[in-house]
């Protein structure tokens, strides 16, 4: 089982002092946060990248996923080519993070890239369910 999935963080978030709603506190993990369900990771994932484009103005997969997976600690080019692969998305369009047909195939497609095997749908479906946005 991927640290990603024990964790129930299927981005693998890193710890940091921002706080999720259904995060475990304190996370028995010494790097990545910890979430009391897998819906939870997921709705963490969908509000950190709505943050990339609410705050830092990215809005498309190639912006936010430089930014969340810079090429420092990884493959970046290979990382947006798979998310890119799967939703069809091209890596230079620009995406509503509060739309569910955009988001949910992304953040499946980011969850397979951090753990190596695909996401559960409807847990993706629920943590963006989760956050309460209508698009």
């Amino acid at each position: 089982m991927s640290r990603g999935i024990s964790n129930c963080n299927p981005g693998n978030i890193r710890r940091s002092r921002v706080s999720y709603k259904g995060e475990v506190h304190p996370s028995q993990d010494k790097d990545f946060k910890q979430f009391e369900s897998m819906e939870w990771g997921y709705r963490a994932m969908f509000v950190l990248l709505d943050t990339y484009r609410v705050r830092y103005g990215l809005c498309t997969l190639r912006e936010m996923i430089s930014r969340y997976a810079p090429p420092e600690e990884n493959h970046t080019a290979l990382y947006i080519d798979a998310v890119c692969d799967v939703t069809g998305i091209g890596p230079d369009e620009p995406l509503n993070t509060r739309c569910r047909e955009d988001m949910v195939p992304v953040v499946a497609a980011m969850s397979r890239v951090e753990n190596g095997s695909a996401a559960v749908l409807r847990e993706v479906e629920r943590g963006f369910d989760l956050t309460h946005w209508e698009c």
